[in-house]
């Protein structure tokens, strides 16, 4: 049964009892949260979910800490599955880095609240690497732009773009305003992108991927895309870096591939019969330019290699392991690969972590550079098979970026300086 809350948003009975504190203060509070996000957004009524991913418990200050006590402080718990995203600190190795002890015990203590929320401490910003990720069709409340894009558009579940703040409040609800990408209506592309004459061979390459994905966030904005012209078909891990380059250039967070994403078996079906708003032809000169554009090092100096945004896989491991076998990393050069706890047991398990111990490199769990305060200040020159750390890491880190694949990343560890090879990407 509903009841009428106010004319534009109708509310069920057990809504109603969350709003008006029959369920306790932290329920109260973040119905209430949700209920005016969901007058903001102009939602007819709420709909249910059946998981979560959080953001906000990553550790940006006192507000963030203090939001997340209050409400573990006040009983909340998550009525959902709920996974969480990095964390602001790596719990066993900060030391290792420049992280300071302050900032370290206050996220320690801004995780432990979202543990006590009932939240499972995935810690990782791709959660849909673990066995408990969403199925297609399902409704679910996401934070963290990679995984929204990523839920959506390889996973085929629903989940519009959740802020920090708002998710936590989804997950203690269990209940999402009824808009955006949670309505079939609104999950039509809108502009298509039609590769033309790209080599089968570049098209097969690790470093294609993140490239096209952020020409499609330039171009794209925060409009659903539409990509046709694929000569194969990408893996896992390649959907995963080209949705991370387009949610960080633009602010994609649904994209077709006809063929390969589950809503898009035709250009037709992407489109849901209508008419693209515009046509848009992807040539090997956009695809230069853009590799271009995420390189922003002036020269060959390096001091660092990092891998691993968004967290790297089990795939990803297996893909390098062959690349060290023989060779040691330049004493000058830091090699690092960012990774969630659950992906690095695996790795651990597989034999796949010594070869990178024996190589020089090192390996951080749960959390990202971009978001704890870990890298010396002599660090000013990173390479990345990443665009989404090519991306934001001048703008968040104030270094210089060169890009490439992880071959290349990991031959410029190993010389000591910024090989980049233009071969494939000269056809």
């Amino acid at each position: 049964m509903e009841v009428d809350l106010t004319p534009e948003l109708r509310l069920t009975e057990s809504d109603r009892a969350m709003l008006e504190g029959q369920r306790g203060p932290a329920d109260q509070m973040a119905m209430r949260i949700v209920t005016r996000m969901a007058a903001v957004v102009g939602a007819e009524r709420l709909m249910d979910i059946t998981g979560a991913h959080i953001d906000s418990s990553l550790y940006l200050g006192e507000a963030t800490l203090e939001f997340a006590e209050m409400l573990a402080d006040r009983g909340a718990q998550v009525k959902v599955p709920t996974t969480l995203n990095v964390s602001g600190v790596d719990e066993a190795g900060w030391q290792e880095w420049e992280v300071p002890a302050n900032w370290a015990e206050k996220a320690r203590k801004q995780m432990m609240a979202y543990e006590r929320m009932g939240c499972t401490p995935t810690w990782t910003c791709a959660p849909y690497q673990l066995e408990s990720r969403p199925k297609f069709g399902q409704q679910v409340a996401w934070g963290e732009s990679n995984a929204i894009i990523f839920a959506n558009s390889v996973l085929g579940a629903r989940t519009e773009r959740y802020p920090d703040l708002l998710d936590i409040c989804a997950a203690i609800t269990g209940r999402v305003p009824a808009v955006g990408l949670h309505l079939t209506k609104n999950r039509a592309a809108q502009v298509l992108l039609q590769l033309q004459e790209i080599p089968v061979e570049l098209q097969e390459h690790d470093s294609f991927y993140p490239v096209l994905g952020y020409v499609l966030g330039k171009i794209a904005g925060d409009r659903v895309a539409c990509i046709s012209g694929f000569a194969v078909e990408p893996d896992e891990d390649q959907l995963k870096a080209f949705g991370a380059a387009a949610a960080s250039s633009g602010a994609v967070a649904l994209f077709h591939i006809p063929g390969v994403t589950p809503e898009a078996p035709s250009v037709e079906a992407a489109f849901q019969g209508r008419e693209p708003e515009e046509r848009i032809p992807i040539s090997m000169d956009h695809l230069r330019a853009a590799r271009k554009e995420l390189t922003t090092a002036p020269g060959t100096e390096l001091d660092m290699v990092v891998l691993g945004s968004p967290h790297f896989s089990l795939a990803e491991f297996q893909s390098l392991t062959p690349l060290l076998e023989g060779v040691s990393k330049h004493p000058k050069v830091q090699f690092l690969i960012t990774t969630s706890r659950a992906m690095a047991a695996l790795a651990e398990k597989a034999g796949l972590l010594d070869p990178i111990r024996e190589f020089g490199g090192r390996i951080t769990l749960d959390t990202c550079i971009l978001t704890t305060p870990m890298l010396s200040d002599h660090v000013r020159s990173l390479m990345t098979n990443s665009a989404k750390y090519a991306y934001y890491s001048p703008g968040l880190l104030n270094v210089n970026v060169a890009y490439g694949g992880l071959a290349e990343c990991v031959r410029s560890a190993v010389h000591g300086k910024i090989m980049q090879e233009d071969g494939i990407w000269q056809n």
